[in-house]
């Protein structure tokens, strides 16, 4: 998976400042999208109530995330989102095969491995932009931050054994 984030991060760094917008746009789109269905499966699964709550929650902070990019993008460019040919590094593979309760070991490490990605790639733009967009990123990386410590609230809630990949993982980036 690493291996796909780092191409995928070359590819982000070559983009513009509409196109960036544009792909983060659509990007949190997606990871509210994913969350929600995340939360429909937990619930059917009879998983904790508060796991079900917890990826209802991710799926809103994600629409939130989105509509924040989105009003900056509004002003700066017009309504119409540019197409970005790039996939999205976290909504990519965070739902898999979730079709048992045994399947949300692999879920939440998909999903925990995406949004410490999420901060780390924001934290990285931060550096490089400037302005009310140095900003943005840094108050999303906050917030993918946010997500995963609430996804480790869900590993331990469900008895999961999350922790120690996520750092290799991040450091591979630098």
């Amino acid at each position: 998976m690493v291996e796909v984030v780092v191409e995928i991060l070359e590819e982000i760094r070559k983009l513009k400042e509409r196109e960036l917008l544009s792909y983060w746009v659509q990007g949190e789109y997606e990871e509210a999208r994913v969350y929600s269905q995340l939360a429909d499966r937990a619930e059917e699964l009879g998983l904790p109530k508060d796991v079900v709550e917890t990826f209802r929650r991710l799926s809103e902070d994600s629409k939130e995330h989105g509509d924040s990019l989105y009003e900056l993008y509004r002003r700066k460019y017009g309504e119409e989102l540019v197409e970005v040919d790039i996939p999205n590094v976290e909504a990519t593979h965070v739902v898999g095969r979730f079709w048992m309760v045994e399947d949300i070991e692999d879920v939440l490490r998909n999903a925990l491995d995406a949004e410490k990605l999420a901060e780390t790639i924001y934290r990285k733009l931060a550096e490089e932009a400037q302005g009310e967009l140095r900003d943005l990123y840094m108050e999303l990386a906050e917030e993918e931050l946010g997500h995963y410590k609430s996804l480790l609230k869900v590993a331990e809630t469900l008895g999961v054994d999350v922790r120690g990949r996520e750092k290799e993982e991040c450091e591979k980036l630098d």
